[in-house]
């Protein structure tokens, strides 16, 4: 936050919904409002919104560019751009027909336009009757005895018959006085008609209303409002048969892009493990690589998910399916039968690995930490801060005023990660809390003298509470920042995941100082991480990362080293070959050649690894393609958000076409899923959405209440969240928050106090 600089204490306002709000901050400075990016941190005295949607988008101009800023969010900044120019160019040709024409419409007119009818005295939409509004009117005035409607596409006269209008001939200009009501029509009353039969639909069907933020959304209501009146709905039988045929051959040919680049840098098999409603068990199989994560297929795996030696069958199967030479990993599940099938499936393809799920894995840590005593009870008191505010309308809308349209929950990858999220959501925004507390609306409002009122405002004037949450935020914040790292599809995460996990135990020992603290914190990390320490294709990846690798300072530690032989050995099957990375290795180590140019220098923490090798490597040519490879792989098996077409209706069909048909739809609805991976679907999800139930329930319902409590409660009093409350506090670039400097051996060593017997009591006390 820039020195001097107040946050504007307003809400985002419902005209706020240019997509940059969601990528900036509003201050204010004296009696002016400035914007700051929320990426690079560069403050604008003015130019507005649209000016700081140049920044994002990369147009030069009216302001510098931002090097920080997605790719995705880049492209949507230009996209939205380009909207504006053709907007504006559409008002413009509006404009242009307007001033030719001197229209006196009334109000009256325009609700008599709004539901006028067709031919057969059915009533027109307020688009379809729009559109026809105006050739009716100039066909009027050339012929006032005709009531046939037309358009540029033909028409149709009296008897329904149409009739093609002459190929090359416009329609004439509107004589001058006659009344156009199309263009008076209000946009605000034909957007709400619109939404309005939309919604209807959602509410009929029953379906998500999450389905909003998918990014195929807006292309097909574009793709509807390009079609003109005259465009038909997909039959039933459409989406069955043909649609489905052609969408499935475009996600075929989709996937094909993806499969030529597995042989260049390689690729990571994943297996995600998933439990149905019906209590069936079904593994699906998915493929990652820098070109993004395909979807393979699934299989029902209830009667054999507990049994190592017909998992290994299955793994070899769909290895073999995928290509040995292009399989670095496959990555599972840490439990026992998938830890015994994946040393099984090493012995049978000597050239691949087996990795337990990082991101499992972190989230057992976090769980751990969770479980303890004295953090479990800082939560549950944070717990009934949010259970009060989000379930009263009054008390949640003066919240979001005063916290500029933000939750106070964060919602994160699973419950105990959404739990540290929102902790430290919290104390960022302690000071917007405590002035809404202390504000004369807080003191007039009536639930401020309910029993949770005052229970809130103690809890936000006690500063032993917010120290134990600022305590924990610091345990705790390395390793949230870790698990979005492994489980992010926009960047592989084979270069950082050694060194997240290092920098993880550092902030903790950085914060607690006494050894008899941090270790107890330590050992229940090293407990759930004992394998990753030990996976060479994570010290590998650490070795390779230029970024890191210069920055260590002495003796690299010798597992690291091993860790990348190991690698070498394995990966690379001819021993000449083998020979020749080594000596190439001591290029590398002294930034021989093109590797010590300037350029390479300052790119060692501007891009990433497996670029950086690609781009300055040319002088090691063997140890660039071994490090690419490794550099491009993944490190997590949780391969999708979820499948919104049961699994289970695969099992029950018996009709083998019915069966066959299913498992196309299944493999096309994960694939287009897998395509939105750096991509924007919309807004973010409210807090007290069903469809965040699973991850937030602790924090908005408490264990032994009903709803019957909140009955006085209106949700039609709320005010809609912000579209950007999820963006504050979160992390802009996780990568680029992991700072260099490897030098406490004691975490590189892993030394532990042989003493500490009861490491939990003493995480406790």
């Amino acid at each position: 936050m820039a020195s001097g600089l107040d946050p504007v204490p307003l809400a985002l306002t419902r005209q706020k919904t240019d997509p940059a709000w969601k990528h900036c901050q509003m201050y204010k400075s004296g009696d002016k409002v400035q914007l700051k990016c929320l990426y690079c941190g560069k403050l604008f005295k003015g130019g507005g919104i649209h000016r700081i949607k140049e920044h994002l988008a990369g147009h030069k101009g009216n302001a510098s560019t931002c090097l920080r800023t997605p790719l995705d969010v880049r492209q949507q900044m230009q996209q939205s751009l380009e909207g504006v120019v053709a907007k504006r160019r559409r008002k413009q040709k509006i404009d242009e027909v307007i001033s030719t024409i001197n229209p006196q419409t009334s109000n009256e007119e325009i609700d008599a336009f709004a539901v006028q009818s067709d031919a057969n005295g059915k009533a027109l939409s307020p688009i379809r009757a729009a559109a026809l509004d105006f050739v009716k009117v100039h066909n009027e005035s050339a012929n006032p005895n005709s009531n046939s409607y037309i358009n540029q596409e033909g028409g149709v006269n009296k008897s329904g018959v149409r009739r093609k209008r002459a190929k090359g001939k416009s329609i004439p200009a509107a004589p001058e006085g006659v009344n156009l009501s199309c263009m008076a029509l209000s946009t605000k009353r034909v957007n709400s008609e619109i939404h309005t039969a939309i919604g209807r639909f959602f509410y009929d069907i029953g379906a998500s209303l999450d389905v909003v933020n998918s990014v195929y959304f807006q292309p097909m209501f574009d793709a509807i409002a390009s079609g003109g009146p005259d465009v038909l709905p997909p039959t039933y039988n459409d989406l069955r048969g043909p649609i489905l045929k052609s969408v499935l051959d475009e996600v075929k040919n989709d996937t094909t892009k993806h499969t030529a680049a597995w042989g260049k840098t390689g690729c990571s098999l994943m297996v995600e493990q998933l439990t149905t409603e019906m209590g069936r068990t079904f593994l699906s199989f998915f493929v990652y690589s820098p070109e993004g994560k395909v979807f393979l297929k699934s299989v029902d795996a209830t009667d054999f998910v507990h049994s190592s030696d017909i998992l290994v069958e299955v793994l070899k199967q769909v290895v073999e399916e995928v290509g040995v030479k292009n399989v670095l990993q496959v990555i599972t599940k840490g439990e026992e039968q998938y830890m015994v099938a994946g040393k099984k499936l090493m012995d049978i393809f000597p050239t691949l690995y087996w990795s337990p799920c990082a991101a499992e894995c972190i989230d057992l840590i976090l769980k751990d930490f969770e479980n303890l005593e004295w953090i479990s009870a800082v939560i549950e008191q944070a717990r009934s801060i949010t259970r009060f505010i989000y379930n009263h309308a009054v008390v949640l809308n003066l919240l979001r005023r005063y916290t500029v349209g933000d939750d106070i929950i964060e919602i994160a990858g699973s419950r105990s990660a959404t739990n540290f999220a929102t902790l430290k959501r919290m104390v960022d925004l302690k000071p917007n809390l405590l002035a809404m507390v202390t504000s004369q609306e807080w003191v007039d409002c009536l639930y401020a003298k309910k029993k949770e009122g005052l229970e809130l405002l103690d809890y936000a004037n006690n500063e032993s509470f917010w120290s134990s949450c600022i305590l924990i935020t610091r345990l705790t914040s390395s390793l949230i920042r870790l698990l979005k790292i492994v489980s992010s599809g926009k960047r592989p995460a084979m270069g950082y995941v050694y060194a997240g996990m290092y920098k993880a135990k550092e902030a903790i020992k950085k914060e607690l100082l006494k050894r008899e603290d941090y270790v107890a914190y330590w050992d229940i990390i090293d407990r759930r991480w004992e394998r990753h320490w030990s996976l060479p294709l994570h010290a590998a990846g650490f070795y390779l990362n230029p970024k890191f690798f210069y920055s260590i300072e002495g003796d690299i530690p010798s597992e690291i080293i091993s860790g990348m032989f190991d690698c070498i050995e394995r990966l690379v099957t001819d021993t000449k070959v083998q020979d020749k990375i080594i000596k190439e290795i001591n290029s590398y180590k002294s930034a021989a050649g093109d590797l010590g140019r300037k350029m390479a220098i300052r790119a060692r923490e501007s891009i990433l690894p497996a670029e950086w090798w690609s781009t300055y490597g040319g002088g090691c040519p063997n140890l660039t393609r071994l490090a690419m490879r490794i550099l491009s792989q993944t490190c997590c098996a949780i391969g999708s958000r979820r499948n919104l077409i049961s699994l289970d209706q695969i099992h029950e069909s018996r009709n083998c076409l019915e069966h066959q048909r299913l498992s196309d739809l299944v493999y096309v609805h994960y694939n287009l899923q897998l395509r939105k991976v750096g991509n924007v679907g919309g807004g973010p999800m409210d807090p007290i959405s069903f469809e965040s139930r699973n991850l937030v329930k602790d924090w908005i319902v408490g264990k032994d209440s009903s709803v019957e409590e909140y009955s006085s409660s209106d949700w039609m009093a709320l005010d809609p969240p912000s579209a950007r409350s999820l963006l504050v506090g979160a992390a802009t670039g996780e990568t680029e928050d992991l700072d260099t400097g490897f030098n406490d051996y004691e975490i590189l060593n892993r030394a532990k106090d042989g003493e500490d017997d009861n490491v939990e009591d003493n995480a406790a006390n």
